[in-house]
């Protein structure tokens, strides 16, 4: 065995890992998956393939990079791609260079033998479309009780519209899989939810701390701020609705409180249950169209999934906010190892992963990413369960090295700046497939070498 991999972990000597480039790996990562994966496809996941400058976009906002891209298990909604079987997809992906590269993988055969084993057999076979998806999604929500697990792996590619709302209840673990108990824990975890706004918010000043009111107002001087290159979310009515989610929130969990960023959280929840009664374009909606039981039952849903959402990453919210800063590091130490010197030049630069990539954790790329396209990356969210802390270092990681190339061009002040205002306004489904993509690849390659994120 070659002495470079005896940690039997997969990971490179120190020697190795100066000389590797991001090429190199993700090239021998799509061998590795030709030779082992002939036939399959991994379960709701998607693979992109490309050729030898994944990541070479001269910091053009038209970001449109030279991509071959295919789903494994294809991809649904209007806009969205089709799919292919995955033994297209891997012949796409081989390139001259691959060869010459082979010898450089830190990803073994054996790690990428184990991934390919433990996906499920009945999830390969022909070319799938997304009315074979569709019907998927139908057959798995009609029976009696719904089997999460297929369920999320039919997720993490994306969702019909029409069935997120549905769906994310049953992810986040607010509607129960159950359908015969589903329609009643639903009212009364609604009327709940009601309760604790006449409790709590339908009182007067005089009735609550000085805290409360602190906390009261800086959520109504954040809720005009919440993506306000959206109308929609310009709108009083629902200003009002996300101010008593949120007040009703930080009330029920005083270990956290109110933190500025989850205002952004609860925007893709409103957006979900809204379209359940809402037709047509999200700038046409208006929620005075809506009885008060109808904005109730929406606002109720939001706070329960977002309940459940933040269960997840408590201490991303308390004190210092320790869960954020915990996995900004681990974020500094992945893309190291991916992209040494996008790592090198950041340090030399003195730039902090802080500066930029807080914000990124604290509000989930909601503020990063045009709002039409984050349902789509929250259904990979709400597949990961509760795996999404971690998760979220590979696509962040992924999002980061989108630009690896400009990068490596900047200064210090021009790179704050640029990653301030990422060029992502004219971005579609097609860019975020492919950061996403990354993300699962870095995963697969990374999350059998538990050292590899030691600090």
């Amino acid at each position: 065995m070659n002495n470079n991999n005896n940690n039997g972990e997969g990971e490179p000597s120190k020697k190795e890992s100066s000389s590797f480039n991001l090429d190199s790996r993700f090239n021998q990562t799509l061998r590795n998956v030709q030779g082992l994966l002939k036939g399959r496809s991994f379960p709701g996941k998607v693979l992109l393939t490309r050729r030898s400058d994944p990541f070479d976009v001269s910091g053009s906002p038209d970001f449109s990079p030279n991509i071959e891209r295919s789903y494994l298990e294809n991809n649904l909604g209007p806009g969205e791609l089709m799919g292919r079987s995955s033994e297209e997809e891997v012949q796409s992906s081989r390139n001259p260079i691959d060869d010459a590269t082979a010898n450089n993988s830190n990803l073994s055969v054996s790690q990428t033998e184990k991934t390919s084993r433990d996906v499920p057999k009945s999830m390969t076979g022909a070319r799938a479309t997304d009315s074979a998806r569709v019907m998927k999604f139908s057959k798995e929500l009609s029976g009696s009780t719904v089997i999460l697990e297929t369920l999320r792996e039919l997720a993490w590619s994306g969702i019909p519209p029409y069935m997120r709302p549905t769906v994310w209840r049953l992810l986040l673990g607010y509607a129960p899989p159950n359908s015969d108990r589903r329609e009643g824990v639903l009212a009364r975890k609604r009327l709940e939810y009601l309760d604790c706004v006449s409790q709590f918010y339908d009182i007067p000043d005089t009735e609550r701390s000085d805290d409360e009111i602190s906390m009261l107002r800086q959520i109504a001087v954040d809720c005009p701020r919440t993506v306000p290159d959206v109308t929609f979310f310009q709108q009083m009515e629902v200003q009002k609705s996300l101010e008593r989610i949120l007040y009703t929130w930080a009330i029920r969990h005083p270990a956290s409180g109110y933190v500025q960023g989850i205002n952004d959280l609860v925007t893709p929840f409103l957006v979900v249950f809204l379209s359940e009664y809402l037709q047509g374009s999200m700038e046409n909606w208006s929620v005075l169209d809506l009885t008060p039981e109808k904005i109730s039952n929406i606002e109720a849903d939001c706070y329960w999934c977002l309940s459940k959402l933040l269960d997840g990453m408590q201490d991303h919210y308390t004190f210092a906010q320790p869960g954020i800063q915990r996995l900004v590091f681990k974020l500094k130490e992945l893309v190291r190892r991916i992209d040494e010197p996008v790592s090198r030049h950041m340090e030399e630069q003195g730039l902090e992963f802080l500066q930029f990539a807080f914000r990124w954790f604290n509000c989930l790329l909601i503020r990063e990413i045009p709002f039409h396209l984050v349902t789509r990356l929250w259904d990979t969210y709400l597949a990961e369960g509760d795996a999404l802390p971690e998760f979220l270092v590979y696509i962040f990681a992924s999002f980061l090295l989108t630009w690896s190339d400009k990068l490596q061009k900047l200064e210090f002040q021009e790179m704050v700046m640029f990653l301030q205002h990422l060029p992502t306004q004219n971005w579609t489904h097609q860019e975020l497939e492919m950061v996403l993509s990354r993300a699962y690849m870095w995963h697969t390659m990374f999350n059998s070498s538990p050292s590899h994120l030691a600090s």
